[in-house]
């Protein structure tokens, strides 16, 4: 990456941030645990724009006077799986790679 596109990667990176700042603080803490989830099993190739869609959604979910929960679920990491839906997860890739392995040997 040339040193400008890191530059603007960083100043949008910095602005998804503060929009989150912004949240109520209940809005706050579930975005982080989705953030959390999605960047420890989520998609292979996290589309940039996902995250920033999720703010999105719970800044509609705010304004319109609604609690967090009540714009995810009580279950949150079903909301997460939902939205990478049939992408492939780190998860996903790290099985194969066990299993190919496992394949490997008994054919020792």
């Amino acid at each position: 990456m040339r040193i400008r596109e890191t530059i603007e990667a960083k100043k949008a990176w910095r602005a998804h941030v503060s929009r989150v700042k912004e949240l109520p603080q209940d809005y706050q803490i579930v975005y982080k645990e989705i953030q959390k989830y999605l960047f420890k099993v989520g998609p292979v190739e996290l589309n940039n724009g996902l995250l920033s869609e999720i703010v999105s959604f719970f800044e509609e979910g705010e304004a319109a006077g609604k609690g967090v929960l009540e714009v995810t679920g009580t279950d949150v990491a079903a909301f997460c799986d939902d939205l990478i839906g049939d992408s492939k997860t780190f998860a996903e890739l790290y099985l194969e790679l066990a299993s190919k392995k496992v394949d490997k040997d008994r054919e020792k």
